[in-house]
């Protein structure tokens, strides 16, 4: 069932439509905190980006958690993994991605390690949050990968080879221009945080836009934002 709007924004200055709104163009576009409230505020809708903020952290994570469960079980079952280098305050960690065949991001975790252990954690939260294993496992050169694998999913193929995981590299540039957009990022909390509910709200806009007709394109952009609005509460379910 979902949860009446009254409830959730319950204490709220603002309407529930302006707040998902706010979260949506946040997660949705690489723009910073100032971009929302200038965009805000052409609308005629006076509010900080230091609130643009709090809603962020406060709603983008629960919106996430809720696409994430409608999604479940839904996604091809050939998973791509690869991680990228993050520097946070001069220290460097590992964000760990994996997205399907179709270029769906099934989950992001933040590492201060490349090895075994944090291969192995990233799979056992991919197993936990997909309930299945998949058909084929692509990764690159990484020997953490076949490590972990053969413990975790001795039955899975897995093939090694950095030119065939050019789905999940892709998947980083999204994260690499919000980086840029916010001269970094302050911590790896808010890296986390970020990363966690960018994935579903990004799967969610994900329509393979060159391989359908305009008609056909601007049906399924509609629906998005259809289950989008539902999932804010914006509208009544």
């Amino acid at each position: 069932m979902t949860e009446d709007p009254q409830t959730r924004y319950r204490r709220h200055r603002f309407p529930a439509e302006i707040i998902a709104h706010a979260v949506w163009l946040y997660y949705r576009f690489p723009l910073s905190l100032r971009d929302v409230e200038d965009l805000l505020s052409e609308r005629g809708i006076d509010v900080s980006f230091q609130t643009v903020s709090e809603w962020a952290s406060k709603f983008g994570l629960e919106f996430a958690n809720q696409l994430r469960r409608r999604s479940r079980g839904n996604f091809a079952d050939k998973w791509h993994l690869d991680e990228m280098v993050v520097s946070i305050k001069g220290r460097k960690y590992w964000l760990w991605r994996a997205v399907d065949a179709d270029g769906y991001v099934l989950d992001a975790l933040l590492q201060r390690r490349r090895n075994k252990k944090a291969a192995l954690r990233l799979m056992r939260k991919l197993l936990k949050g997909q309930g299945t294993a998949p058909r084929v496992l692509v990764t690159d050169k990484l020997r953490s990968y076949p490590a972990a694998r053969s413990e975790l999913m001795p039955g899975v193929e897995h093939r090694s080879h950095k030119g065939l995981n050019n789905r999940a590299e892709n998947s980083h540039l999204p994260v690499r221009r919000r980086e840029r957009r916010m001269m970094r990022f302050k911590s790896a909390r808010q890296c986390q945080r970020f990363v966690s509910a960018n994935g579903p709200i990004a799967n969610l806009f994900h329509l393979h836009r060159k391989h359908l007709t305009a008609a056909y394109y601007r049906r399924l952009r509609a629906h998005a934002i259809t289950i989008w609005r539902e999932i804010a509460c914006s509208i009544a379910a």
